[in-house]
């Protein structure tokens, strides 16, 4: 989950402003950082965008509330009673197409799909980007796996400009 690049909470602290919206359906949807009562929600979410060990998930959710400050941020859209997204921000060295260092990252970012092109993926990525700005950075990164066309339409979609692609390879060093 983190970097190893800790964001500094103490410049600007936490982001308490509870941005209110509504979606196509009006439904009231609530974007804030996440409470340690969202935490089986994150590890919920997490799991559907990174699927895999959920007690690596279990572990990383509860290891962000038990060093506060020192991980990344971490927003939520609340939907009703419920929540149905979440984003996590941290801070790397570097980030491809960047200029400055340290960089927010947008770390993992995910929306129920039923809740989709409503806006609250939108409205994560601006809370996001306001706690950057708040925090005195001027520009903030993401990425996208090459085969998620999805994931990099919705970040076209918000202005982000694609700057690299990478293919990773891999090789066994055991003899056969």
């Amino acid at each position: 989950m983190s970097s190893g690049f800790p964001l500094d909470r103490s410049v600007i602290g936490s982001y308490d402003r509870r941005v209110v919206r509504r979606d196509a359906r009006q439904r009231k949807v609530t974007i804030r950082e996440a409470a340690e009562s969202d935490r089986a929600d994150w590890v919920r979410l997490r799991h559907a965008l990174w699927p895999g060990s959920l007690s690596d998930h279990e572990t990383e959710t509860r290891k962000h509330f038990e060093n506060p400050g020192k991980v990344p941020v971490v927003f939520v859209a609340e939907a009703g009673e419920r929540v149905v997204a979440f984003l996590e921000l941290d801070c790397r060295k570097y980030a491809p197409g960047c200029s400055s260092s340290p960089v927010p990252f947008i770390e993992g970012w995910y929306v129920e799909p039923g809740f989709r092109r409503h806006g609250i993926g939108r409205a994560l990525v601006e809370a996001a980007e306001d706690w950057a700005r708040a925090a005195g950075h001027h520009e903030i990164a993401s990425d996208a796996e090459s085969e998620n066309a999805d994931g990099i339409a919705a970040h076209r979609a918000l202005g982000y400009r694609e700057v690299e692609r990478v293919v990773c390879f891999r090789r066994s060093l055991r003899k056969t």
